[in-house]
């Protein structure tokens, strides 16, 4: 993802600062989504593993990108805290 581009990006929500999730934190929602336990914010499942998102600065909210596109929409925004392993820092 463009650095500048993530530089302006936050969160549509809490208008928090956005960076890309790390690979402990990417492996641990993926892991959760396999197992079937991830609601995105609409009530909807998340049946796709994320390759790459965002979180938020206080590491609550995960944003999926989809082919290098951050999808900033609340609704399709996942809480991280229904994953029981999300790294909190």
């Amino acid at each position: 993802m463009d650095r500048k581009l993530l530089d302006i990006l936050v969160c549509p929500a809490s208008r928090q600062p956005l960076a890309l999730l790390d690979r402990a934190g990417l492996d641990a929602l993926n892991s959760a989504i396999a197992a079937g336990e991830v609601r995105r914010e609409d009530g909807a499942a998340q049946a796709e593993p994320l390759g790459e998102a965002l979180v938020t600065h206080d590491r609550k909210r995960v944003y999926r990108v989809d082919d290098g596109i951050p999808v900033l929409l609340v609704e399709d925004g996942i809480a991280t805290g229904q994953v029981a392993d999300f790294p909190k820092a």
